[in-house]
């Protein structure tokens, strides 16, 4: 498989190497966690040839006798050389029971920069502060953006690489294989070992038939206004037995291994965030193709996906807008910058563009608004709103 060095999360590595946090890479399954690792490890001997890397990947066999933490704690100190930087990578961390003490007992010692990367449902966000008594610094690992499917393919015209890269997707595994159909196979056994493996494992599911239509449904209804309550009520009129609890439940689940990505909604004149009625997204559009299918595909709901993940990439926070019952795709927060986004496929329609410019001019602050979408043209301005080729946009830094 062609590799390709993922500069945007190896500045990140490189900006916090050396510091005392426990660094931890999490992402949805396959999204090149443990490559990464792999070249940061390589980034490390090329600018400090003595270091010690003590390097063990828990899905080989060859570190099957490390899967107990007293094991583990005691072969790294083994292998700790002093007077060197000694540098501690472990994948799949959770395959190691009690991994947790071991990890605490080593940060406590001070004598390595230790990084962790394990199955997302088994070490999440809201987990670390529990798990570990030393602070932590996570690093979320998306798939291949559009800029790196580029880089991939090595392709220049971004605006045909755009309509491929709508097609196959950033799960780069799947670049290996020759047809669309071996390509959509691999990606739907990637989401289905996620949620057999990962999921049920983790929470001991027992309906799973209901978890894979919960799937079903979200995948289907990606950027849809979606409240437990009717989900619910949709599955109940369809004779599956269920209530909104045991939903909202599944679904936690499935956000917290990054399958879904879950985006409020943001009442823009009232300054406040609304407890209904989210959004969800999925962690690659892809994934919606190789479970169900490519027939009918809604491409403005797919390029909005594709927006929302990025944003999520370049560290916004990100809330579906709402103003005078008008809905506005994304409202991006990051510190002191604010994005107002609408996002359609073509505004050649005088309808459609009035439909997705109206609600951005009724918005009064001064922060940019902008509508992304396909123009294979310079982005412009109407009324101060920019109007910019999604493609473009993507590929800017």
């Amino acid at each position: 498989m062609r590799l390709i060095k993922r500069e945007f999360y190896l500045n990140k590595l490189k900006d916090v190497m050396g510091t005392p946090d426990i660094k931890v890479i999490t992402g949805v399954r396959r999204s090149g966690k443990s490559k990464l690792l792999e070249a940061f490890m390589a980034h490390i001997l090329e600018t400090d040839p003595s270091a010690n890397i003590i390097h063990i990947n828990f899905n080989m066999n060859a570190y099957e006798s490390l899967n107990e933490y007293h094991a583990l704690n005691d072969y790294i100190e083994k292998v700790y050389t002093p007077g060197k930087n000694n540098y501690i990578f472990i994948d799949e961390v959770q395959m190691c029971d009690g991994f947790e003490k071991a990890i605490n007992s080593l940060h406590a010692s001070e004598k390595y920069d230790i990084y962790i990367t394990g199955s997302n449902a088994f070490l999440l966000s809201s987990d670390l502060v529990t798990l570990f008594t030393g602070r932590t610094f996570e690093i979320e690992v998306f798939p291949f953006s559009f800029s790196e499917f580029m880089q991939y393919f090595e392709l220049t015209d971004q605006y045909s690489a755009f309509n491929s890269y709508i097609q196959n997707g950033g799960m780069s595994g799947s670049y290996l294989y020759k047809t669309p159909e071996s390509r959509y196979d691999y990606i739907s056994d990637v989401f289905n070992t996620l949620i057999v493996r990962d999921i049920q494992r983790k929470y001991r599911v027992r309906n799973m038939p209901l978890m894979e239509r919960l799937c079903d449904f979200l995948i289907d209804n990606i950027s849809i206004q979606t409240s437990t309550r009717s989900v619910a009520a949709t599955f109940t009129r369809e004779q599956v037995k269920t209530n909104d609890r045991t939903i909202s439940a599944y679904i936690k689940y499935l956000c917290n291994a990054f399958a879904f990505y879950k985006i409020r909604r943001y009442d823009i004149q009232g300054k406040r965030y609304l407890s209904s009625n989210d959004k969800y997204y999925l962690s690659d559009h892809s994934f919606k193709y190789a479970k169900l299918g490519t027939k009918n595909a809604d491409y403005d709901r797919m390029i909005e996906n594709i927006v929302a993940i990025e944003l999520l990439r370049r560290g916004y926070e990100l809330y579906a807008g709402v103003l005078y019952k008008k809905g506005i795709d994304f409202v991006a927060i990051k510190r002191s910058e604010k994005l107002y986004i609408q996002v359609a496929s073509s505004i050649d329609a005088p309808d459609t563009f009035r439909r997705e410019v109206d609600p951005l001019l009724k918005i009064k602050d001064a922060y940019p608004k902008m509508i992304l979408t396909r123009t294979r043209q310079e982005a412009y301005q109407y009324e101060g709103v920019q109007i910019v080729d999604v493609a473009d946009w993507l590929v800017l830094n």
